[in-house]
């Protein structure tokens, strides 16, 4: 074991004393060098998207320390650029292990430093937490959570005073902070002390409301009737979105739900679902099996944060398909362009804003309407700039929707990052709707086909774990980046690439290859030890879609082993 992994095994094993878990794993992993130098060979990283890694003792793991590390790191960062009465920080966490644990030992550490904390008193959503950025004109925000995940990770992302998750510059002057700090020099203050002293907060439940009331906002029905008798099964997959989602749909007249029972509770072990993504079948198959069992027309399934929901629909032969990303946001996208038409409430210069690795369907929709369409870098947080920068030049309503083909969508500028609790209800309010026209949302999804084409869009991950993992995925983008001929038989006509930073957007590790029928998108993930590859094509048919989709899928996958 090099030295230096030896000593802050040493280190950690005197004064990592505030939790006990620590120094329990620690004597665990006595005499594994492989594990103790997983553990703390590095850092964990704090960039844009905060913290993010595996729950445990070590400098490379998300514990007590890391945490307390990071948030002084923001501490120094807000006392610097807020004065006084402006230090204000909204913190709220999800369902994981040791999300409501290291929320409360954040609250503490900012309360030490002088920045008042409101705390949400119980598990909340993603969007949740930006709108109490907003609402209580915080300087920034906490959310603990890893997202879709499994079980073993946690994550501390960071939100700025928009309610959006924070640029490079906030993360880069954070994150020299967080490498100057010892993580055992931290004040650590007592959270109930704090509390009963006022620097600690319980979020008011007045925000919880103001919440909820923007969500029923996104109605684009207007005056137009629906029936919304329809079965409905929802999971929250042991998440945040259990009390919020259901409390917007009974308010709003959608009152026959079943909830799939097994992943009702929050639990951050997630037992039934150990990958708990909606973009994934597995995570979805328990939420078919309750569709199927109550012939329910229509399926929803919120990850942990509740800032995405997967989408399954009964078809015409009773069987069950699910949605994919892509499909949803351009099913949404047209369903609030057609009823914004219907209603006369499109604005005067509608904007949408996609991702750069989102389905290209989104513009032949948005032509339609007259809709111009922001491409953006991966991340929510560029669809979230996207309304702060037509906020600065004073018409934020010419704002219609925002996705990512990652299962993330916002129809609103009341929060700054996807939520999947106004997402959830105005897919109920569309099937509603077209099931009235007796139209269902697969038939929906055919006539846009044959309107705009049939694009297939596939997405793929690649997993590289630990020192070796990351060393090849560098390996692969510097491979890419000097250039490739061809994909599989077919030639490569032009290349983009996003590390140089193009069409005025931030550098990023992102290469884009054109195909004669189609495109190939590849990228780190920002989140997990991942590569993932976006595969686009576009045919006459549905069938000729996906038949040159899957050939293209076995060209990729050699390339990325």
């Amino acid at each position: 074991m090099e030295k230096k992994i030896l000593d802050a095994v040493n280190v950690w094993q005197e004064k990592a004393v505030l939790d006990p878990d620590l120094g329990a794993e620690l004597s665990a992993l006595s005499g594994n060098e492989d594990a103790l130098t997983d553990a703390f060979y590095r850092n964990l990283e704090f960039g844009t998207a905060g913290l993010r890694g595996v729950i445990g003792v070590g400098t490379n793991r998300m514990n007590l320390y890391t945490v307390g590390q990071a948030t002084q790191g923001l501490a120094n960062y807000i006392v610097r650029h807020f004065a006084p009465e402006d230090r204000k920080v909204a913190i709220g966490y999800d369902s994981r292990i040791k999300s409501e644990y290291f929320s409360k030992n954040a609250a503490a550490v900012l309360a030490e430093n002088g920045v008042h904390v409101y705390l949400y008193p119980e598990l909340e959503p993603v969007p949740c937490l930006s709108y109490a950025v907003r609402a209580l004109h915080c300087a920034s925000g906490i959310m603990m959570t890893a997202s879709h995940n499994p079980a073993k990770y946690n994550g501390y992302k960071v939100y700025d005073i928009t309610g959006c998750q924070i640029a490079n510059e906030m993360a880069d002057e954070i994150s020299a902070d967080i490498a100057a700090i010892d993580a055992f020099s931290v004040p650590y203050g007592d959270f109930d002390s704090l509390l009963a002293e006022g620097k600690i907060e319980y979020m008011p439940e007045a925000v919880y409301e103001g919440f909820i009331a923007e969500v029923k906002k996104q109605s684009v029905l207007g005056k137009v009737e629906i029936g919304k008798d329809i079965a409905i099964v929802y999971t929250p997959l042991n998440g945040a979105g259990l009390k919020p989602v259901t409390r917007v749909l009974k308010d709003c007249g959608y009152s026959n739900i079943t909830l799939v029972e097994e992943q009702k509770n929050p639990d951050g072990n997630f037992p039934t679902c150990p990958y708990p993504n909606p973009e994934i079948y597995e995570a979805m198959k328990l939420g078919m099996a309750y569709a199927e069992k109550y012939q329910a027309s229509l399926l929803l399934a919120t990850d942990p944060d509740s800032d995405r929901v997967g989408t399954a629909v009964r078809g015409h032969d009773g069987s069950y398909r699910l949605i994919s990303g892509n499909e949803m946001g351009c099913l949404l996208f047209n369903y609030i362009c057609e009823l914004r038409t219907k209603n006369g409430t499109m604005p005067k210069n509608p904007v949408a804003v996609k991702s750069i690795v989102s389905t290209d369907m989104i513009y032949k929709i948005a032509e339609h309407y007259g809709v111009s369409v922001s491409n953006v870098l991966t991340g929510f947080k560029f669809i979230g700039n996207e309304i702060a920068r037509l906020e600065r030049e004073g018409h934020p309503e010419s704002y219609i929707f925002g996705f990512e083909e990652s299962y993330g969508y916002l129809p609103g500028t009341y929060v700054r990052d996807k939520d999947a609790v106004a997402t959830a209800f105005l897919i109920c309010e569309m099937f509603c709707y077209y099931q009235g026209l007796g139209i269902s949302l697969i038939d929906k999804l055919s006539e846009l086909g044959e309107k705009f084409g049939f694009f297939k869009n596939i997405c793929l991950a690649f997993s590289y774990e630990g020192i070796t993992g990351a060393a090849h995925m560098k390996e692969l983008m510097e491979k890419f980046q000097s250039g490739i001929d061809k994909i599989g038989e077919s030639p490569v006509l032009k290349c983009e690439d996003y590390t140089k930073g193009l069409y005025g957007l931030p550098a990023s590790a992102v290469m884009k290859f054109f195909l004669p029928d189609g495109s190939v998108i590849i990228r780190p993930s920002g989140t997990e030890p991942k590569m993932k590859v976006y595969l686009s094509v576009c045919g006459e048919t549905k069938e000729a879609a996906e038949k040159r989709a899957e050939e293209l899928k076995a060209a990729v996958n050699p390339m990325m082993a």
